[in-house]
């Protein structure tokens, strides 16, 4: 994606050298923090649209079975947040109802008279109610009470109840476990985030790209002449390591936890947004290498680069895992 500012680039002869130390300040980091976050609470700062974070946060605590940053991960993956989402299944609204589910589970949160499919007010509210439905459904089944709730949600309580927990059905098991990880990129930090194991692989990768001339819509393909564009760059960074990334900026920013700023690692993902209080609106990604500079694609007409992420755009970040980029929604086929 474009990058409209210009940093302060950081002259390439100094790529070898900055980076050796950061390989190793990423591996002393990690061996220092090891163990990681030691659960979340509330959402993280942008994690969502600003306009629906008060209703997840209020409707999110309704049962002990659900969380904000659960009930954010199903809708999420649900509509990718678009209050007029329309599935092949007939599903509608931002939190995905098919039309006989929400005549038995739809409220009318926002007092207006009407349970309104398509009104996120009353769509949020009434996936938690469903959610906590289904989860006293599935009360005092063996296992964690929210992937039984999950569970039910995606193959039905009687399904959950019948296999004494989460049903041997590959679909099943796969949509619990996909919001489960999804979860924790929208959950705020309670102590540090585990660092990355691959960050290291990820930054060599860029590293080698440093210099090569910007082309949007990049991938670095024979095609492409080896040129990138941002989040080209980094997704190309992370295929070199095994982790697949979403190609677009702002669906990579959901492809782990969020660091606060004094928390961030070489490997990390740094985000650029034009409003500051929606994800949505991210239109930039680079590779945090330390001191405050990352490597980033900038735009057309620069090469691939240092630059400082310290910019009134910068929004946030990103430690990508293996679990958090497999649970994203590929394709918004909704």
């Amino acid at each position: 994606m474009r990058k409209w500012w210009v940093g302060i680039g950081i002259g390439i002869g100094l790529g070898t050298s900055l980076l050796g130390l950061l390989f190793f300040a990423t591996f002393t980091i990690a061996g220092n923090i090891a163990g990681g976050a030691r659960g979340a609470v509330g959402l993280a700062k942008g994690a969502v649209p600003v306009e629906y974070q008060p209703l997840i946060e209020k409707w999110g605590n309704l049962c002990p079975a659900i969380s904000p940053p659960l009930l954010a991960a199903q809708l999420y993956t649900e509509s990718n947040w678009n209050p007029k989402a329309r599935s092949p299944a007939g599903a509608l609204g931002i939190a995905q109802f098919i039309p006989e589910t929400w005549a038995q589970y739809g409220v009318d949160a926002n007092g207006d008279g009407n349970r309104d499919i398509w009104e996120p007010a009353d769509a949020i509210a009434s996936a938690a109610t469903y959610d906590c439905a289904l989860a006293k459904d599935v009360k005092g089944i063996p296992g964690d009470a929210t992937n039984n709730m999950l569970a039910a949600y995606n193959a039905g309580a009687y399904r959950v109840i019948k296999a004494a927990g989460v049903p041997a059905i590959s679909e099943t098991q796969g949509y619990v476990r996909s919001i489960r990880d999804l979860e924790k990129s929208f959950a705020r930090p309670v102590g540090r985030v585990a660092p990355s194991q691959q960050a290291a692989g990820a930054i060599y990768f860029a590293q080698e790209q440093l210099g090569k001339p910007y082309l949007w819509g990049g991938e670095g393909t024979a095609a492409d002449g080896g040129r990138f564009d941002c989040s080209g760059l980094t997704k190309a960074a992370y295929a070199s390591v095994g982790i697949e990334l979403p190609r677009v900026a702002n669906d990579q920013w959901n492809a782990g936890p969020h660091p606060k700023r004094d928390e961030l690692m070489p490997g990390d993902l740094v985000f650029f947004a034009h409003n500051l209080n929606d994800p949505r609106s991210i239109h930039h990604v680079g590779l945090y290498v330390g001191g405050g500079y990352m490597i980033n694609a900038p735009h057309t007409g620069a090469v691939n680069r240092f630059d400082k992420i310290d910019t009134p755009d910068y929004i946030g970040a990103t430690r990508v895992t293996d679990a958090g980029a497999k649970a994203l929604p590929r394709a918004n086929g909704v």
